[in-house]
């Protein structure tokens, strides 16, 4: 069976709302989905939930602990991660539950699309799982342009455990990628802590923690990863970023010079200014009406009315944009 996933808590609740009724909107009302616990903080997301029957809150908790061990046995290989954390003020292990994403390569689909909460899917995705008759995962985005939000590029050691030519295909951005079950039983993810073990959790970057292992996992286990970014002719190809500023808004989809968007991800947009949006707050950012029809899809009289022009973040919307570029490194 197929699904998409995804990752919340009661903090971005105003988001999976919205992509929850994206997901219904472009491949029906029927179409599972497995929502995994960011951590214990989902009452109320999960009294949204059990008012949709094709969606669930993964509840596995011995899975969720196996892969809450992994990721710990992963990191402690890590000669400066602890180190940097703490200079970022995070006391523990780093955004912990970013990777609560995993178990969905155990259960409950046999092959899924995982999206992060601050994406809205635009179009239908059934083309997504068809290739992943062919290849391990799929991915469609242009973190490739950014290696440095996944790898430690400067490190020596990276070179010698993937070629430059896989660094420039391969490497994904974790916000939005299909794969299946079964590829990383016990067996491989012990496989993977040893070869971290044997030098080369150098490599990996610590501050975007679910990022840079899922790239690890995927690369260093030499399954088949299929970017549409590079793959699709450049004809057919889109963005996917709220930092594009040239999309076009068409009844409450998004075009890239006339090519419908598979998905559109707000990333840099704090779930702050979101859920400030959503409860009525008039602030400006890119692609909001948009954002809001998804979000109030089916209470459309609790929508907020903006009838003045919206305050823009801290920033106006392009400088932010330019920000968030340069941060990222990506322009698409």
């Amino acid at each position: 069976m197929d699904g998409i996933c995804t990752l919340a808590n009661d903090r971005i609740y105003h988001q999976l709302v919205a992509l929850l009724n994206s997901i219904e909107t472009m491949m029906g009302v029927d179409f599972p989905v497995c929502v995994y616990p960011y951590d214990d903080n989902t009452a109320r997301i999960e009294a949204e939930i059990d008012q949709r029957p094709q969606v669930q809150l993964f509840s596995d908790r011995t899975a969720l602990d196996r892969w809450d061990n992994f990721v710990r046995r992963l990191w402690d290989t890590h000669p400066t991660a602890r180190s940097r954390w703490q200079k970022s003020g995070s006391q523990g292990y780093h955004r912990f539950g970013t990777h609560r994403r995993y178990p969905a390569f155990e259960s409950p689909f046999e092959r899924f699309l995982y999206m992060d909460g601050d994406t809205l899917l635009m179009s239908p995705v059934h083309f997504i799982f068809e290739q992943l008759n062919n290849y391990d995962c799929v991915t469609y985005d242009f973190q490739f342009k950014d290696p440095t939000h996944v790898y430690e590029v400067s490190n020596p050691k990276l070179l010698e455990v993937f070629p430059q030519n896989r660094i420039d295909r391969e490497i994904f951005c974790s916000g939005f990628y299909a794969s299946k079950v079964g590829l990383f039983a016990e067996n491989q993810r012990d496989w993977l802590v040893k070869q971290l073990e044997n030098d080369e959790a150098q490599i990996l970057y610590p501050m975007a923690p679910d990022q840079t292992i899922v790239n690890y996992m995927m690369m260093r286990s030499n399954y088949r990863i299929n970017n549409l970014a590079h793959s699709l002719p450049p004809d057919q190809r889109t963005g996917c970023c709220v930092t594009s500023p040239h999309f076009v808004d068409r009844d409450h989809i998004l075009y890239d010079q006339d090519k419908r968007l598979t998905y559109i991800h707000y990333i840099g947009l704090a779930s702050s200014v979101i859920n400030a949006v959503s409860e009525g707050e008039n602030i400006d950012f890119p692609y909001r009406d948009v954002f809001l029809h998804y979000r109030y899809l089916h209470e459309p009289e609790k929508r907020p009315q903006f009838t003045a022009p919206g305050k823009s973040l801290t920033t106006p919307a392009p400088n932010f944009a330019r920000k968030v570029l340069g941060k990222l490194g990506i322009n698409v």
